[in-house]
Order: C-alpha cells, then structure tokens, then sequence
C-alpha cells in the first residue's frame, strides 16, 4: 500500500503549475473522500439507493 506522503506528493505533482493552494487543498480533500468511500464499500458500510432516496425525501418534509 502506498503511504500517505506519497500519495500527496503524486497528487500535488499533478497539479498545474499555476494551480492555487485552494486548488491543491481540494484536490487532496477530494482524494481523501474517495478513498473512505471506498473503504467503506469494502467494509460492507453501504446503503441501496432506495433506502438513500427514502432518507433524502424525510430532509425535504
């Protein structure tokens, strides 16, 4: 598994060089998100889309 460090350095690097410190923070947040999802998946820590749409539409009422 790759650590941490490299995986904000590969990310960082392939930002362009005019990208903003807001830009890179986004992008390694966006990473981070990604990789909890997917952890959560393989963890089983998943709903159906049914049951999210049920709990979408009780926040609406």
């Amino acid at each position: 598994m790759t650590n941490a460090q490299e995986v904000m350095t590969k990310i960082i690097q392939e930002q362009p060089e005019d990208a903003s410190y807001e830009e890179i923070m986004r992008e390694l947040a966006f990473e981070r998100m990604i990789e909890r999802g997917l952890e959560d998946s393989r963890k089983g820590k998943i709903i159906s889309n049914e049951e999210m749409e049920h709990r979408i539409s009780s926040w609406q009422k």
